[in-house]
């Protein structure tokens, strides 16, 4: 299956997952589950994979705050700081629904580009990223799922395994990468 069809696939499952999923009320506006300078990276990276991995890191700072996990430096928090701005706020819930819409834009991301151009080779090499990405942050949230508390986590839970699942099906669905000759690379 070539990597059109693998995303459109993709792209249903989520449309379908986001149609069960439940509704915020009318007199709540619906959180953004992206910062203003994350919006600003975005429309920044206008090549496919560079834009995929401004989402992979968008759910990576969630990740940190709800894990409470930090790897980097001071120096590397501060200059991340202003690049990125300063770290999401919400409760787990919230983060949580913020990682299944930021999978869900980069779904849809990479579903326009396959659509406009399907040989386009940055669409598997985006798609293969998206899917590393996607194991892991549900390997880190695996074991938060036991301390589950109400139906708002549970729902998000849901949302972001569903779309982690889509992800990792439309990869599985991807021709495997194409060695180079003589360089022992392979090309995605």
């Amino acid at each position: 299956m070539n990597a059109r069809a693998a995303i459109l696939t993709l792209t249903i499952t989520t449309v379908f997952a986001f149609a069960n999923s439940p509704k915020v009320p009318a007199f709540q506006a619906p959180r953004e589950h992206l910062t203003e300078q994350e919006v600003e990276l975005v429309k920044e990276a206008q090549i496919l994979d560079k834009r995929i991995g401004v989402f992979i890191k968008a759910a990576d700072r969630r990740i940190r705050v709800i894990t409470g996990i930090e790897t980097a430096t001071p120096k590397q928090l501060k200059k991340d700081a202003e690049v990125w701005g300063p770290l999401p706020t919400g409760t787990r819930a919230e983060l949580v629904r913020d990682i299944a819409r930021i999978f869900d834009e980069a779904i849809t991301n990479l579903d326009d580009v396959s659509a406009r151009d399907e040989k386009n080779p940055l669409v598997a090499v985006a798609l293969r990223n998206l899917a590393a990405a996607a194991t892991r942050i549900v390997g880190q949230l695996k074991p938060l799922e036991e301390q589950l508390k109400g139906d708002a986590e549970a729902s998000s839970f849901d949302q972001l395994i569903e779309n982690a699942e889509a992800i990792l099906q439309a990869a599985n669905k991807l021709p495997p990468p194409v060695e180079k000759k003589g360089k022992g690379k392979t090309q995605n």
